[in-house]
């Protein structure tokens, strides 16, 4: 997917935000970076070469990218990296990847083209038709005309007090199952605060055994290992407040956009 969107124009920075938005990880398990991208693009596995020292073997693996797509994302590497003020201009795209034709469902990437008066026009246009391989009805919409159509649009739903806050419950939502860890460790030191609080119950009637002394201990030890552990989760990945969300969506709500 990755070869295939930066060969129908979108950049490695659009492929980046793909990658993680779809919680795609590295080798490691870590989150995809900038520099995992150029690698993957460039990576020669991908077509079944196998290298081992100084010998090479194609088809020594199973390949999962065709040669020709690799070979047009190989130029079109190059072509950017040749010319940096191009790929600025292809940066310069907000909803590549974020569009899908209305006629066949194919993703809208982005196009530019100069006239004769040598004036760069920029266009979002369908895959389908870029690569003529099937009917599509779609022509090419200009750039500046859908960007503004769509920040007009978002900007209009943001005064419906009901949209914000299914937009701040989302996010809450999107919080909760991204840390599988801190409700579970929550959960868990509710539990064993419950069986503290029992257990002093007990005590305070006068059933103190050596057993219940014991797992008094043990209920004591873990609460303060799950204390920890939440702390932990929250330094490492602290939790958006939604009070701090709201504000932020009613702050941005009255951006003027035509100022931009």
């Amino acid at each position: 997917e990755a070869y295939k969107q930066y060969a129908d124009g979108a950049t490695m920075k659009e492929i980046l935000k793909y990658l993680n938005e779809h919680n795609i990880k590295n080798a490691y398990g870590h989150e995809i970076s900038y520099n995992n991208v150029q690698s993957l693009l460039k990576n020669r596995k991908y077509i079944g070469e196998y290298r081992f020292r100084d010998t090479v073997t194609p088809n020594g693996i199973p390949a999962i990218v065709p040669e020709e797509l690799f070979e047009r994302v190989q130029e079109k590497i190059e072509k950017n990296r040749r010319a940096p003020a191009r790929h600025k201009a292809e940066d310069d795209y907000l909803l590549t990847t974020k569009l899908f034709c209305g006629y066949c469902g194919a993703y809208l990437c982005s196009e530019s083209e100069t006239s004769r008066t040598n004036v760069v026009h920029h266009y979002y246009k369908c895959v389908t038709a870029k690569r003529k391989r099937g009917n599509c009805h779609l022509k090419p919409i200009k750039k500046f005309l859908l960007e503004n159509a769509v920040i007009d649009s978002t900007m209009d739903m943001l005064q419906d007090e009901k949209v914000i806050e299914t937009i701040i419950a989302t996010v809450m939502d999107m919080q909760d199952r991204e840390n599988v860890d801190l409700p579970l460790y929550e959960k868990q030191l509710r539990e064993t605060q419950t069986g503290l609080d029992n257990l002093l119950y007990a005590i305070q009637q006068g059933m103190l055994t050596p057993s219940t002394k014991q797992r008094l201990l043990e209920l004591e030890a873990a609460k303060e290992e799950l204390e920890v552990k939440i702390a932990n989760e929250k330094l490492t990945k602290p939790r958006v407040p939604e009070e701090y969300v709201r504000t932020w969506l009613l702050r941005f709500r009255e951006l003027d956009v035509s100022r931009a």
